[in-house]
């Protein structure tokens, strides 16, 4: 597990080197520098939701590695569409046109290697924004952050719903997990159940 930039996590087996990256936002060259220097075989790209800032690598990295790109059924068309995902309206290029190989549910779970990634899906922020588990960790998105939630106030966001899905499935998991979320530091369930606000 290694934390890369703001938003692009690396989540891999050490033994077989069969991984996934997860919300590659940006900076395409420097991810595939990182790939190649550890020799890591990216098996998926994941978005844990589709805005612009979590998908803008996916087509580079896609055609370099030929990896498949995930994402939840309900953000799918994010992907495709610059105003859905918001790069239409912010200063920077379009980013569009991206087709998932894979979309994602509730319970499904993402093999890499011997390590399994269960998906949690986690609407608010956007509906069809996930959080991805497996024994030791947690992968939030923009769903919850160190002390604090992604916002709600974009286009699809919904803060009765991200409240649901705290309450209803993020509350519920392990305390031992280990937090790392879309952007900011990492944390702890134990400590954001006992200070986070939101909780």
């Amino acid at each position: 597990m290694e934390n890369f930039t703001l938003t692009v996590m690396f989540f891999f087996d050490p033994k077989t080197k069969e991984g996934a990256v997860i919300d590659p936002g940006s900076q395409g060259y420097k991810i595939l520098d990182f790939i190649e220097q550890h020799n890591i075989k990216i098996k998926y790209i994941i978005n844990t939701h589709g805005h612009y800032d979590h998908i803008g690598a996916d087509l580079f990295l896609k055609d370099k590695l030929g990896a498949e790109i995930l994402v939840h059924k309900n953000d799918a068309e994010m992907l495709k569409d610059p105003m859905l995902n918001l790069s239409f309206y912010d200063d920077v290029s379009e980013i569009g046109g991206i087709v998932p190989d894979r979309l994602l549910e509730e319970g499904d779970i993402i093999s890499v290697g011997s390590i399994e990634l269960r998906v949690l899906h986690t609407p608010g922020h956007t509906p069809g924004s996930i959080c991805l588990f497996s024994e030791r960790e947690i992968f939030t998105g923009d769903t919850l952050f160190a002390g604090s939630v992604g916002r709600t106030d974009l286009p699809g966001g919904d803060m009765k719903q991200l409240k649901k899905s705290l309450e209803n499935k993020i509350k519920t998991l392990p305390d031992h997990l280990v937090v790392y979320p879309g952007h900011g530091p990492s944390t702890t369930m134990n400590h954001e159940k006992e200070y986070n606000p939101y909780f």
